[in-house]
């Protein structure tokens, strides 16, 4: 006979029984999303839905989901998936606000570099930082909508999978998977027969991966969420994103290539060659966090450079020199060197005022809050592992994947900053 759990009893695997507090931010996102759903069945259906992604499954799916939620089949999940009627782009939306309303706090004194905060110092304060990073999910078949034989750093080459680039908001406090957008490959996106097999929308073109992060940072804007920085690899690291970043009234410390170009007044060099510029004395070593090996430490240097991504209108960064200062922001090629093996790394930076190597460093380190991300919502949640095929039901497991490790980052964000607002007061 197979055991299953009803939503009640399910709720002891996620937390304690007596553990009020957490019961009630679950309780919280769940009133905020509300209005999203025109009736309350598939509501009700959405809370169970979560409830069954956060129990310790060997694997997520609706056969699994709806076993363990006591339903006699996947029907009721896989309707929620494909035909109910709500609207997956708002709840994903509300989750955002919700969950930036936790992890943010201007009066914080924090530091959005985590574990860097004690080590390199300077003015960071409670400053959140958006990061975007891509992340491949592999596949079986290429009828999953956007499958392809495709790159993925995370599988560590080719392989037939799906591409996401997603968008993470980090604070002092904590730090989740805000959005998520599908990468569809030109090849794909331009096949109207799998598109319409697919259901992927007409309005829905081909965009390369930096263009959907830069989608995603102007929508997290449009809804309210700040951060003060934008931090990326060096996929991330071209002129139009860097220029978009700075239109939305943020910094940016992206990392670039060694031959990426730079411009040093009327000349231009290579991040690689401009490092020779920098003397013995401009170097200062930073601890940059604890790792498995024990604390890591670094040389870093920074080098002004001037801008070349100046908003549309704005002629100021296209200056050189003395013009490039107070119009333009600040513009530095930030340079991490190995201790040991003296192997060099490039991020190029702007900040709209004068910022301290330190700060720069932090969101710099930051940056790899992404990566866990991705592993714990693939681990914890099941986000990588909706059997999907289909564009609305993929979006949806999707929203529901991350709207679960929203919660749980929350919650976890604010055991360690018990002086937020009380759950009652939320619900």
């Amino acid at each position: 006979m197979t055991k299953t759990e009803t939503p009640t009893a399910v709720w002891g695997t996620i937390a304690h029984a007596d553990d009020e507090r957490r019961a009630g931010f679950l309780d919280a996102v769940m009133a905020r999303i509300a209005g999203c759903f025109r009736r309350c069945e598939p509501r009700r259906l959405v809370r169970d839905f979560v409830l069954g992604l956060l129990m310790e499954l060997e694997d997520h799916n609706c056969w699994t989901l709806g076993e363990a939620l006591g339903h006699t089949g996947p029907h009721r999940l896989q309707h929620l998936l494909s035909r109910a009627k709500w609207d997956e782009r708002q709840v994903l939306d509300e989750t955002a606000v919700w969950a930036a309303e936790h992890l943010t706090d201007i009066h914080d004194g924090g530091d959005v570099g985590g574990d860097v905060g004690g080590d390199v110092g300077g003015d960071v304060g409670g400053d959140a930082v958006f990061i975007v990073d891509e992340t491949g999910d592999a596949k079986s078949s290429t009828d999953c909508v956007g499958a392809a034989r495709q790159y993925s750093g995370s599988l560590g080459g080719v392989a037939l999978c799906q591409v996401t680039v997603n968008l993470t908001l980090a604070t002092a406090r904590g730090h989740t998977i805000i959005d998520r957008r599908l990468y569809l490959p030109r090849d794909w996106a331009a096949d109207e027969e799998r598109r319409e097999l697919a259901g992927v929308p007409e309005q829905v073109e081909f965009a390369t991966k930096p263009q959907l992060a830069a989608t995603m940072l102007a929508h997290a804007r449009h809804r309210g969420i700040g951060a003060a920085f934008a931090a990326g690899d060096e996929v991330y690291g071209g002129r139009d994103l860097r220029r978009t970043v700075r239109g939305l009234g943020m910094g940016y410390v992206m990392a670039v290539k060694h031959d990426h170009t730079i411009a040093l007044g009327p000349h231009t060099t290579t991040a690689r060659k401009a490092v020779r510029l920098i003397g013995d004395g401009g170097w200062q070593r930073m601890r940059t966090g604890t790792g498995t090996k024990g604390v890591r430490s670094y040389d870093w240097a920074m080098l002004a450079i001037t801008p070349d991504d100046a908003p549309e209108g704005d002629q100021a960064g296209d200056q050189a020199g003395d013009q490039a200062g107070d119009q333009a922001g600040c513009a530095v090629l930030l340079v991490r060197r190995h201790r040991y093996t003296r192997k060099l790394s490039y991020y190029r930076c702007y900040s709209p005022q004068p910022v301290p190597l330190a700060r720069l460093v932090a969101v710099a380190t930051v940056r790899w809050k992404i990566e866990e991300d991705h592993q714990l919502a693939k681990q914890a949640c099941g986000l990588d592992k909706g059997q999907t095929t289909r564009w609305r039901s993929w979006h949806r497991w999707t929203c529901l994947a991350l709207l679960a490790y929203t919660y749980l980052a929350v919650t976890a964000a604010t055991e360690h900053h018990p002086d937020d607002a009380d759950d009652s007061e939320l619900i």
